[in-house]
């Protein structure tokens, strides 16, 4: 079971020092009856006149018990550390564990997020008791014989123990009522019925104290945090504690609806929020081995799927959770959904995070020694955020401008949970009311709508939804192309990189006025995600066998050759380029780049693996569809002959594939006459030639296609 210590350090504000867990050591023998004296004052004074919403006689009779022992230890104090034993401070070492012990419990208890005390309530009592049988144990084991204490303080002592002795576990029942009333609206909510409001607002507002939107906003913060953090180590499981987040959600905007008052702060938490990002962004890029592949960020728990390739935990179940059961990085069906915790990444990527003073999560026992299978959402969240939805929804269509960007900020959020909200999102109707956000000029109503879109469109059959609603893709290209702000550009571009998953989709997007020549600019002048978000959608359209001369024509092949220089794209561009130059007009516009076959071959040598793999497979479509000229370009590279020969020992299985069939064009042509037997043991140009005539996209480019979606 989790403990205070470590629920205290879920929000930053109130980690505990090291020195809390090492202070026993370090105090020094001829002050610690001056600092147990100076840290009891201290708690009585911070905490005697604080009104919790839960623990209140716990907590008020805790502090008490503590003010008793300033007295006690003022009387201590003016004996004299001296003309105490060796037992005697080995006690007062122990009490000082025990005080600090107090004040983290106290600081949980006062600042913690209330309806979370509601859920622990159980547990957060045994606490308080575990503490008073601390300080009973201090009483009993301190050497009285050995000190000459005065009668009122002998008096005092007395008192103490006999309490303590008498004192059990105390679970306060008006509590344990609220905890009881909290489970039957999510109950209620299970079985199809919607509570009353009257009963949920005089839960939050009279029982908790939680009386506006932003101390609703605090404990939502604060739960979501607990979730992503500590899922799998929590009492009540993640799962319960998602409904309680769904519930408060809803009632956030069920009782205290969309005043102006919170237009305003939805509008400063979008600055600061930007403002932070763009911080963010300014310490430098994340090394490229501790992001995931899919959401293209730092992973916070890393996770090995039954391929062997990592993911943050939270990105590859929602993944599963999608209905997906392959491997996002090769298509490779998975053996089993369990996740296996990548000890040493996660390490790597801790010492790196506490290097640039990063916050990084702390591991948790139950993820380091086993496996942890995917969980299924309850119906209670799914219901909660179905009736939250539904709120959002109609304040999109008849709010005040100001509640729609909030709707469309908290849409964007919903819409990232699960499939079933973003079903039920677009159920209600609203991808036209966010369409026409789209054109907005204030820039969060802007950057909310599309960024909702894009999350809508994760889910198969909300595409259609999107590219059949009339002007939705337009307006989606109008964004990528003049969009207020970067981050809706690249969102912009990432939903149609989503949206082009769908073949039939991928002609209509690239015949959209401006879509190809954007995407390209973004992929040269955007950010690191924006780039990766461009080349993603490059590469999806690229597919189109029709789409080949509009990309031409958009002058996205310089761009993308460009790219091969560049770290973090190069390969999905080496993987845009093999595509294109499948065709002969494709052929045509790389050939008249006279870095493309240099930059190409570069990558041969220096690049990664999948980069090498893209790089060859380019090389070889080029070569055999570009006929003698190229071949003879190619051949008057420096080393080129080198670099084919090391690919073809050292390379991947598919690299090498491909470097044994660029090598026997070469030779067809008679370009590169490579000594006889440095063929390798394995190569038959029989049947590697069989075998590649009709490789299909799949076996000729290595590619990880993956949608960055990220929330303010």
């Amino acid at each position: 079971m989790a403990t205070p210590t470590m629920f205290s350090s879920l929000r930053r504000r109130t980690s505990p020092s090291l020195e809390a867990f090492l202070a026993p050591n370090q105090v020094n023998e001829s002050t610690i009856l001056q600092t147990l004296t100076i840290i009891s004052k201290e708690l009585v004074l911070s905490f005697s006149d604080i009104c919790v919403p839960c623990h209140m006689k716990n907590f008020q009779s805790l502090v008490r018990k503590i003010d008793i022992f300033v007295s006690v230890f003022e009387h201590f104090k003016g004996l004299g550390s001296g003309n105490f034993f060796f037992t005697a401070i080995l006690c007062f070492k122990e009490m000082y564990i025990t005080l600090s012990r107090t004040k983290m419990l106290l600081d949980y208890c006062s600042q913690s997020s209330r309806l979370w005390l509601l859920l622990q309530n159980s547990a957060i009592s045994n606490h308080f008791l575990d503490l008073n049988k601390d300080i009973l144990t201090f009483i009993e084991v301190l050497p009285f014989e050995e000190i000459e204490l005065c009668e009122d303080v002998k008096e005092l002592i007395e008192l103490l123990k006999k309490q303590l002795k008498r004192e059990k576990l105390f679970i306060d029942q008006h509590d344990e009522a609220m905890r009881v009333q909290l489970f039957n609206f999510l109950h209620e909510f299970e079985v199809g019925r919607v509570p009353d409001k009257v009963e949920l607002q005089m839960l939050l507002v009279e029982g908790l104290g939680i009386r506006d939107e932003k101390s609703c906003r605090s404990e939502i913060e604060f739960l979501e945090d607990l979730i992503c953090n500590y899922e799998n180590d929590i009492e009540p499981s993640s799962s319960v504690v998602k409904g309680v987040v769904a519930l408060t959600r809803y009632c956030r905007f069920l009782i205290f609806g969309f005043s102006g008052d919170e237009e305003t702060m939805c509008l400063e938490n979008w600055k600061k929020e930007r403002t932070s990002q763009q911080t963010t962004e300014t310490l430098g890029t994340v090394p490229k081995d501790f992001c995931c592949p899919i959401s293209l960020d730092l992973m916070r728990d890393p996770v090995i799927v039954s391929t062997g390739h990592t993911y943050d935990r939270d990105s590859i179940t929602q993944w599963m959770e999608e209905g997906n059961y392959s491997c996002p990085q090769t298509g490779q069906m998975l053996a089993h959904t369990r996740l296996v915790p990548n000890i040493a990444l996660r390490s790597l990527i801790s010492e790196w995070c506490i290097t640039h003073g990063i916050y990084y999560p702390i591991e948790t026992e139950d993820k380091i020694m086993g496996t942890i299978s995917v969980a299924s959402p309850t119906k209670a969240v799914i219901e909660v955020n179905r009736a939250a939805a539904k709120i959002l929804v109609e304040q999109l269509s008849c709010g005040s401008d100001g509640a729609k960007i909030i709707a469309a900020h908290e849409l964007r959020l919903l819409a990232k949970t699960r499939k079933e909200s973003r079903a039920c999102i677009a159920q209600l109707g609203a991808i036209p009311l966010l369409q026409r956000l789209l054109s907005n000029p204030n820039l969060a109503a802007q950057e909310n709508a599309v960024t909702a879109i894009l999350n809508l469109s994760l889910y198969e059959d909300n595409k259609s939804l999107i590219v059949e609603e009339p002007g939705c893709l337009s307006l989606i290209v109008e964004v990528l192309r003049f969009g207020h702000t970067e981050e809706s550009r690249e969102n912009a571009a990432a939903t149609l990189f989503s949206l082009s998953a769908v073949h039939d989709y991928k002609k209509r997007i690239t015949d959209e006025n401006g879509a190809i020549s954007a995407l390209a600019g973004l992929l040269k002048e955007g950010t690191q995600r924006g780039k990766k978000d461009a080349v993603t959608a490059l590469f999806n359209l690229s597919t189109h066998v029709d789409n080949c001369s509009r990309m031409i024509e958009s002058g996205a092949v310089t761009v993308l050759v460009d790219a091969l220089e560049t770290e973090g794209v190069a390969e999905e561009a080496s993987g845009v380029l093999g595509m294109l130059v499948r065709q002969p007009i494709g052929v045509q516009a790389v050939n008249k780049e006279e870095r493309a076959v240099p930059r190409l071959i570069k990558m041969m040598r220096h690049g990664t693996s999948r980069g090498k793999e893209n790089a060859v497979s380019a090389m070889l479509e080029l070569c055999r569809n570009g006929g003698p000229s190229i071949i003879q370009k190619v051949s008057k590279v420096p080393a080129f002959s080198s670099f084919l020969h090391i690919l073809l020992y050292t390379g991947t299985k598919r690299a090498r594939r491909k470097a044994a069939s660029l090598a026997r064009v070469c030779q067809k042509y008679e370009a590169v006459a490579l000594p006889y037997g440095l063929w390798g043991v394995g190569y038959t140009f029989s049947s590697n030639s069989a075998a590649n005539v009709g490789s299909g996209f799949a076996s000729d480019v290595s590619m990880s296609v993956s949608i960055s979606v990220p929330v303010l």
